[in-house]
């Protein structure tokens, strides 16, 4: 099958193991046209009624990558992660296509370190970064957490009650070491923040701070 037509909102995912279906399955729903390979043909066969394009292929040999049209790709994802040689071979295969854009899942430093120096432009850690992002949430009162660089992240918490009634202006930085950006009234969408915003009992708002500062203010009595 070869992928003809593709233009830059398209998007191969290679492997379609758990995280590479859920992966492929949530760029299709963000609009994205979306071209799974896999070399397992159970995998295929299993994986064809939820994907638009799912094919049959070894990711590992250059001819097999032309043939499917990946040289036409801005972006492929390598998210095969059992296998760390067929993982590393994908990408070596990939470069040689000339894909601008090789996003590579990895198990271990070693693998990273190993998929970076062979081609791969952007390695992730889903396992690592779920892990984190879940231990926050167990430990604290936060709905859902993303950390960035730098001891830096962005939290959605609910009110804490004892800041029930009060306005945003009564929340600065200076105070509570968090800066709230965006805030949910019951019954409204998500919007941006204001001083003039007054907390009600069952708001939730999107804070940013350290990650200790965050972490800190969502658990206030």
């Amino acid at each position: 099958m070869s992928a003809r037509g593709t233009s830059d909102g398209d998007i191969a995912v290679i492997g379609l193991g758990r995280f590479g279906c859920h992966l492929a399955g949530a760029l299709t729903r963000l609009g994205h046209e979306v071209l799974a390979v896999d070399r397992n043909p159970e995998q295929v066969q299993r994986w064809a009624p939820h994907l638009e394009r799912v094919v049959q292929a070894d990711a590992t040999e250059e001819h097999a990558l032309r043939q499917l049209g990946l040289t036409d790709f801005r972006r492929v994802v390598v998210a095969m992660g059992v296998s760390l040689e067929a993982s590393v071979l994908t990408v070596v295969a990939l470069t040689e296509v000339g894909v601008p854009q090789i996003w590579a899942r990895a198990t271990s430093d070693k693998h990273a370190r190993i998929l970076a120096s062979v081609g791969a432009h952007h390695v992730i850690f889903p396992e690592a970064e779920t892990g984190e992002r879940v231990a926050h949430l167990i430990v604290s009162r936060m709905l859902d957490f993303i950390e960035f660089g730098d001891d830096f992240a962005i939290a959605k918490v609910p009110v804490p009650p004892s800041l029930v009634g009060r306005s945003l202006r009564d929340l600065g930085p200076e105070r509570y070491g968090v800066l709230v950006v965006g805030a949910k009234l019951p019954g409204e969408r998500f919007r941006y923040a204001t001083a003039d915003t007054r907390i009600s009992k069952d708001t939730v708002l999107i804070v940013e701070g350290t990650i200790a500062q965050v972490q800190q203010f969502a658990n206030l009595g």
